[in-house]
């Protein structure tokens, strides 16, 4: 009888040993899981401060997919400027368009751009572009606002 309850008990032990090992297996595939994930498919980008007001707000949670590199204007991006620093800025030109400012509108190849998340007037920020600005193939133009809601430039490789 009392061999019975030892195996019992020995079993039961061993149960519970392989429920712990199974979970902690679990665990390492779910943290490699998310790893992977976040490593090489989602990113996440927290907008600072009012250099997107009035779409995106300072805190921001900014999601994106790392694979897509085809922008187009208009579209919100995370991007990555020489500091190490990431921005999340909007898509204004792409490689090959010519962008020039023209009494505080933002004209790309020729054409007025509508800016319906923009208030006030385009500004090119002093001494970093020289318009009118070809954006050269590979590379984009990228836009933000200051706290009085007028649009800057930044550029970066794709």
């Amino acid at each position: 009888m009392k061999n019975q309850t030892d195996t019992r008990v020995l079993e039961k032990y061993n149960a519970y040993k392989l429920g712990w090992l199974h979970d902690s297996i679990h665990f390492i595939v779910l943290i490699l899981a998310l790893f992977i994930l976040f490593r090489f498919v989602i990113g996440f980008s927290i907008v600072g401060g009012d250099s997107m007001k009035p779409g995106l707000t300072d805190g921001t949670i900014v999601l994106y997919l790392r694979p897509v590199r085809n922008y187009r204007p208009g579209d919100v991006i995370s991007m990555r400027v020489p500091s190490g620093d990431y921005y999340v800025k909007r898509v204004a030109a792409v490689g090959g368009d010519t962008v020039a400012l023209q009494d505080g509108q933002l004209i790309v190849n020729g054409e007025a751009v509508q800016e319906p998340w923009a208030e006030g007037e385009t500004q090119a920020e002093t001494g970093a572009v020289i318009y009118p600005y070809d954006v050269r193939e590979g590379m984009y133009l990228c836009l933000g606002t200051t706290e009085r809601s007028r649009w800057i430039h930044a550029h970066s490789e794709k």
